[in-house]
């Protein structure tokens, strides 16, 4: 009896830790499905699976593209997306959810960009649900000023969101920027949650300029 119930309970160690292993397959654009339509050109394809069955998470940018009625023709756009989608068996992959974000009509500087080596799929709470993590900077300016930078999370349906700014160091000793917010989700979620998220801003926080 003793043995069995050893037994059973490196069964349970084992399927616990499955669920702690998302298994992430990175994607090709030529493997995305025909029937999944996106924006822009592709940054990340990815399939996983977790305990609420297979998804897939595809990121793209437009790059600059000119603005829509823009009289001299100076004035240009730069969006980002990233797409969620279930996929079932012998069904249509379907959406779930979407991220879009942009700067329009910019005469000067304009990003809408992916911050690199930041995309990520997690399972930082071990309940077996994939945290899918996106960062990115959208920014018009003609100086030196700090960008708009964004960490949205989603944890199957749930959206986690910090909003703020990067750093920019404008000499030897005087920087600006640098501040951010969490949302009530982040604020009211697991506290390993918010400490990966303060990693991540941290470590992208510093843009330098010469």
């Amino acid at each position: 009896m003793k043995l069995l119930g050893l037994f059973l309970t490196m069964i349970v160690v084992q399927i616990q830790s499955s669920f702690a292993q998302i298994k992430v397959t990175q994607l090709t654009v030529k493997a995305i499905p025909k029937t999944i339509h996106y924006s822009g050109h592709v940054i990340n394809a990815v399939h996983y699976n977790d305990r609420e069955g297979e998804h897939m998470v595809i990121t793209t940018e437009t790059g600059e593209t000119p603005s829509k009625g823009s009289e001299n023709g100076d004035e240009r756009d730069a969006a980002l997306y990233a797409y969620h989608y279930n996929i079932g068996n012998n069904t249509e992959p379907k959406l779930s959810w979407q991220t879009y974000d942009f700067i329009k009509e910019c005469p000067v500087d304009i990003k809408a960009s992916y911050i690199p080596n930041t995309f990520a799929i997690t399972d930082l709470d071990n309940n077996g649900k994939a945290e899918v993590w996106l960062m990115y900077k959208t920014v018009c300016h003609g100086d030196v000023s700090p960008s708009y930078m964004k960490i949205i999370m989603h944890e199957g349906s749930k959206k986690y969101a910090i909003r703020g700014e990067n750093k920019v160091r404008l000499s030897e000793k005087k920087y600006v920027g640098g501040e951010y917010t969490f949302d009530e989700a982040f604020k009211k979620g697991p506290e390993l949650f918010r400490q990966y998220a303060i990693g991540l801003w941290k470590k992208n926080l510093l843009e330098t300029w010469k």
